[in-house]
């Protein structure tokens, strides 16, 4: 290893740390500059190999730091994974940085002339990581740059045109290419970089103009009310008092001329579809023409395999369950084990209630009920993943996320969780509901505005109406994947240009 290296693998790893300032909920906007930092690194020390080692130390600051909080919830169960809890996240993180190191290796293939040119191209191979961190088998999308503009709702806008990928691209490449500010001087050329932050003033500009002219959106007749119990996830499963956290929501949902009573995930420690006095309880609470819904666990014990859901129902006055909703994104190492013959056999085991791994359910649902307009629900973080498929034909009019942050205390992964439920809103054009066991509870509406909350460790209830949806979905729930796709081309062809444009100028000056 050359002398430089450990000098320069820990400043890059203090600027990976230092950008996730700019998440929530410290909103240190500025902080997302240290991606100028990098580059600045990655353009000293070209080579793929010096590539790879700065791109994962970055990553590996960025995924311990703004993912800290994961690390709380082996303390659930601290005499078995307790720990683990340090190793864990660790891991996770140096696991994760493997991909911005990847994209870092790409940028080391090619000796750069134009720094303007490699911020682009960082921009691009950054955003690949991210999409193939939400789409691979690890299916882990957290944190995405376009995070960072949650700040506010006007700068929160662009994810409508744009979507959290395309957003977070254009971040990237316009905080990287400050690193221009750190050439020397006989090299400095300001266009590039005050051409960027125009265009993210420009956006934003267009944001706060998108909120001033958004029409009046009538808000429906549907009465809510939202629970939030806040039962220590310490607690929670408790054998001597599910009885009493059960209680605790049938009293707080009494006495509401709500049409829907909303509990969050997990709310319900019994099973509701073969346990008839759990369902009956349950229906005392009911609306005389509405619904209870909540989270619980389901159970098929007789099916070889076992079968086990992280899942939403709908109990009406009837005391049925009239639908139910099975959880598809699952939460590795919560919900179930990966590679579980081999981890298993080192006596590693998922952190929820029981032994038996969770099994995705069958896909997507928009759930009809009577005097509702049709929802998608999202179950815990499948809320942080973007919604292909919610713009068609069957569209639903708002989404629900019933959740159980209680895992992570009070840290900022609740907070990460919300803002990243709030980009949901905005790309769909839908008011979001989001029930949370400790919270934080909220109404969203369509542009992604927090109308009420009940703020993390409180407990009480929401009682308000569902806003209304946009009537024409916008521009990036009608695209889907495509205008991700034709941004991302279109950065990586400018890079190209750029490029291109500065080797012209080197060979011209040769010449001479």
């Amino acid at each position: 290893m050359p002398r430089r290296w450990p000098g320069q693998l820990a400043l890059a790893f203090l600027l990976g740390a230092a950008a996730t300032l700019a998440l929530p909920p410290l909103h240190l906007v500025p902080a997302v500059l240290a991606f100028a930092g990098l580059l600045h690194l990655l353009w000293r020390q070209p080579g793929w190999r010096m590539g790879l080692a700065l791109g994962w130390a970055f990553g590996f600051g960025w995924f311990l730091a703004g993912l800290y909080w994961i690390a709380i919830a082996f303390f659930t169960d601290a005499e078995r994974f307790g720990a683990l809890a340090v190793p864990a996240v660790v891991l996770l993180a140096a696991g994760l940085a493997f991909l911005p190191g990847l994209a870092c290796l790409i940028l080391g293939l090619h000796r750069w002339r134009s720094l303007p040119a490699q911020a682009l191209a960082l921009g691009v191979l950054w955003t690949l990581g991210e999409i193939a961190r939400g789409s691979t088998g690890l299916g882990f999308p957290w944190n995405p740059v376009a995070l960072v503009w949650s700040v506010a709702d006007a700068s929160l806008q662009p994810v409508a045109w744009l979507g959290q990928w395309g957003l977070g691209a254009v971040t990237v490449a316009v905080a990287a290419v400050q690193a221009v500010w750190l050439m020397p001087e006989a090299r400095r050329r300001p266009l590039a970089p005050l051409a960027g932050l125009v265009a993210l003033a420009l956006l934003a500009a267009a944001g706060a103009m998108r909120l001033q002219l958004a029409p009046a959106i009538p808000d429906t007749a549907v009465q809510l009310r939202l629970v939030q119990a806040n039962i220590a996830q310490t607690l929670k499963w408790d054998p001597q008092l599910r009885e009493q956290w059960f209680a605790r929501y049938l009293e707080m949902s009494r006495g509401s001329d709500a049409d829907l009573v909303i509990w969050p995930e997990t709310a319900v420690p019994y099973q509701l579809e073969s346990d008839e006095n759990a369902r009956l309880a349950v229906a005392t609470v009911a609306p005389v023409d509405g619904y209870v819904l909540t989270g619980g666990n389901r159970y098929e014990l007789d099916r070889e395999p076992p079968v086990a859901n992280n899942s939403l129902f709908a109990i009406g006055p009837e005391a049925a369950v009239d639908s139910r909703y099975d959880k598809v994104e699952l939460v590795p190492f919560g919900e179930f084990l990966p590679f579980r013959a081999l981890l298993g056999g080192l006596g590693l085991g998922k952190l929820t209630e029981g032994t038996l791994d969770f099994v995705p359910g069958p896909g997507p649902l928009t759930m009809s009920l009577r005097g509702a307009p049709p929802f998608r629900p999202l179950i815990c973080y499948e809320a942080i993943f973007p919604l292909p498929g919610a713009a068609d034909a069957q569209r639903p009019q708002w989404l629900l996320n019933v959740t159980n942050d209680a895992w992570f205390g009070r840290s900022s992964g609740p907070y990460q969780h919300l803002a990243m439920a709030r980009l949901r809103a905005v790309e769909e054009g839908l008011p979001l509901v989001r029930a949370a066991n400790s919270g934080i509870s909220a109404i969203v509406d369509p542009y992604g505005r927090i109308r009420t909350q009940l703020g993390l460790g409180e407990t009480g209830v929401i009682d308000t109406v569902l806003p209304g949806a946009i009537g024409r979905p916008p521009p990036v729930a009608r695209l889907g994947s495509a205008a991700t796709a034709a941004l991302l081309v279109l950065l990586a062809a400018l890079s190209l240009a750029v490029e291109l444009a500065a080797g012209r100028d080197a060979f011209r000056r040769r010449a001479r």
